[in-house]
């Protein structure tokens, strides 16, 4: 039966009457008119139930602040990193260079796009999986496991020794230009491939684009550093000097934290994705074939409850969420009580959260650390967050978020599998699914 119908100026009509009758409709147009839609909506009660008291309240730096890059991800994990340093060489204050990180993971993102498109140069470009590699070459987002694979070959350097640069805080057009170039790098490999040029001639072609690759990174956030000299002042006023370190010889000998034991949970309750299964994101990767986006799905309750176990312990925790609906930036707080969109636009919001992701009205954008939790009876009320929008919002940068908004739009957490229960880490060993590379999750 066709149910098509194109709009009629008689329901234009209908429309227009059935907003004109209604005074709720004409009262939010004059607010919407002179204020903002989330001042309109915004519930100063449910707000004053966001102060920060917490139960579990992990002691942390201040925060950083990322500007207006995508490098939240990188941050997160850095500000976890930082702690341990900070503690053992008795610090008041101290970073680890997050563009030092961010070099090697777009130097490493170029060598895959340009190896996915050698893999795939015999299918034509608006092929669905060409055409999802050639959509977004390069970007600044990322996760927990390109962290881990990064840290493993490159390391990691204190900030002094690799400073944020202008392109770094703003990397917009950064990206811009290596997406163009490597677009038509693109070009330039099919149709080498598809005349029938030897696989050494295709690697040298490669070679000088990562070459090229490699300058317009340089150029924008500074050459990396080979070696460099660690100077500190530590809380006694002491200085101290590691002179001539590597910067895989720092993360040794000052991190020392078996990362590769941190490994992914993850809440996503949708028909496709069966409870205590693990997931791999295909080739969704910043290493060419090395630690792929790999989690465990598991109920909320045991997502919550693995996390305070971390918690409580006094360990960190990188997790990852949707940071757009019910946040109020200013205040620090996501909530999804904060705004009542109902009311004034007449709005009917009822789909749960697998069916928020099964119709991508939401998915995982942002990464932030959790520092804290405030139990009562056991219960988990809300949840402390260090983020990397700077210090001038919220609580000196630290934001708040109710338990509901945690259930709804957290998706990902990185856990240390001696925080596991021993079910888990079987489950966790199981041979993973295989998820598309243009799944919501991605």
């Amino acid at each position: 039966m066709d149910m098509s119908q194109s709009i009629t100026l008689e329901n234009i009509k209908e429309f227009r009457s059935s907003y004109q009758s209604n005074p709720i409709s004409r009262i939010a147009t004059k607010a919407a008119s002179k204020a903002s839609v989330n001042d309109i909506c915004y519930d100063t009660e449910h707000a004053k139930k966001m102060n920060h008291k917490f139960s579990i309240d992990i002691p942390t730096m201040p925060v950083t602040n990322q500007k207006s890059s995508g490098r939240c991800w990188i941050f997160a994990a850095l500000n976890i990193l930082r702690e341990k340093v900070a503690k053992d060489l008795n610090l008041a204050n101290f970073e680890l260079s997050q563009s030092f990180i961010s070099f090697y993971d777009h130097l490493e993102k170029a060598n895959s796009f340009l190896e996915h498109i050698i893999e795939t140069a015999d299918k034509p470009a608006d092929e669905r999986y060409v055409n999802h590699i050639l959509s977004a070459p390069v970007g600044d987002g990322g996760w927990w496991e390109f962290f881990v694979g990064l840290c493993k070959k490159y390391g990691v350097v204190p900030k002094e020794a690799m400073p944020e640069t202008q392109q770094s805080s703003n990397s917009a057009a950064m990206n811009m230009l290596l997406n163009m170039q490597l677009r038509e790098d693109a070009l330039v490999l099919r149709r080498e491939i598809a005349a029938g040029k030897d696989a050494e001639t295709i690697r040298s072609l490669k070679n000088d684009m990562l070459k090229r690759a490699y300058n317009i990174i340089a150029i924008c956030l500074g050459n990396p550093p080979e070696t460099f000299d660690f100077e500190y002042v530590d809380k006694e006023e002491k200085y101290h000097a590691d002179r001539n370190l590597t910067p895989r010889e720092f993360y040794d000998k000052y991190i020392g934290r078996d990362i590769e034991n941190i490994v992914s949970i993850l809440n996503a309750p949708t028909p496709t994705k069966p409870f205590n299964k693990t997931y791999v994101i295909s080739h969704e990767e910043s290493v060419y074939g090395c630690n792929p986006v790999k989690a465990l799905n598991i109920s909320m309750d045991e997502f919550k409850a693995t996390v305070i176990r971390q918690l409580q312990a006094g360990d960190l925790v990188w997790f990852s969420c949707d940071c757009h609906p019910y946040g109020c930036r200013d205040e620090g707080i996501w909530d999804t009580g904060i705004y009542d969109y109902e009311t004034p636009f007449g709005l009917d919001l009822k789909m749960d959260k697998g069916q928020m992701l099964e119709y991508h009205r939401s998915a995982p954008n942002h990464a932030m650390v959790l520092t804290g939790v405030n139990l009562v009876d056991g219960k988990p009320d809300k949840w402390k967050i260090q983020n990397s929008w700077g210090s001038e919002k919220a609580n000196k940068g630290y934001f708040i978020m109710s338990d509901d908004w945690f259930e709804k739009f957290v998706y990902f957490a990185s856990i240390d599998k001696k925080y596991l229960t021993e079910e888990q880490r079987n489950l966790f060993e199981q041979e993973p699914v295989v998820l598309a590379p243009w799944d919501v999750l991605a």
